[in-house]
């Protein structure tokens, strides 16, 4: 691949004021980039997941499913803003630049809480932001990547918001 293709940026917040809550991701996947909609990839649970807790189905319009989740005070962004990789894998994430997670948090003073969707964007996160005024939890990643949990264990862990052992 050239440089141009390795080359990915993420999407902008999705968040208004009633946000609550933030989920973090490391970067976007192939999929989700082509389709410029956060975990657009079939097989990666987040949806079915936003679907169990908050009724946000998955077939619903992707504008909809994102104000929903607004509506339930539920924000997504990702850590990285800028890297170069090949293919999906977080893995595979060099050259990663911060997303302003920070000022983000300044600007909108009502989210209280952090979920890292996965060990890769906790790990950025406390590479990039080791400080931050909120609770920080990591959750298991819905990515098909990351199969060593069964997706009830999953979705158990993430409706309760039950920090996840790194090891």
């Amino acid at each position: 691949m050239n440089d141009r293709q390795d080359r990915c940026c993420s999407f902008k917040p999705s968040i208004d004021k009633n946000c609550r809550i933030l989920i973090l991701g490391s970067m976007p996947g192939v999929a989700s980039l082509q389709k410029q909609q956060y975990y657009a990839f079939k097989y990666n649970a987040f949806w079915r997941i936003m679907a169990d807790i908050y009724g946000v189905s998955a077939d619903l319009p992707y504008d909809e499913r994102l104000k929903l989740l607004c509506h339930n005070g539920v924000a997504l962004w990702d850590v990285c803003g800028d890297c170069r990789r090949t293919g999906s894998l977080d893995s595979n994430i060099r050259q990663a630049l911060p997303n302003d997670i920070a000022g983000l948090l300044n600007k909108y003073p009502n989210v209280r809480k952090i979920c890292c969707n996965g060990t890769a964007a906790g790990k950025y996160l406390h590479k990039f932001f080791p400080h931050l005024p909120v609770p920080i939890i990591i959750l298991p990643s819905t990515s098909p990547a990351a199969a060593a949990l069964p997706y009830s264990a999953k979705l158990q862990l993430w409706r309760n918001g039950t920090a996840y052992q790194i090891d």
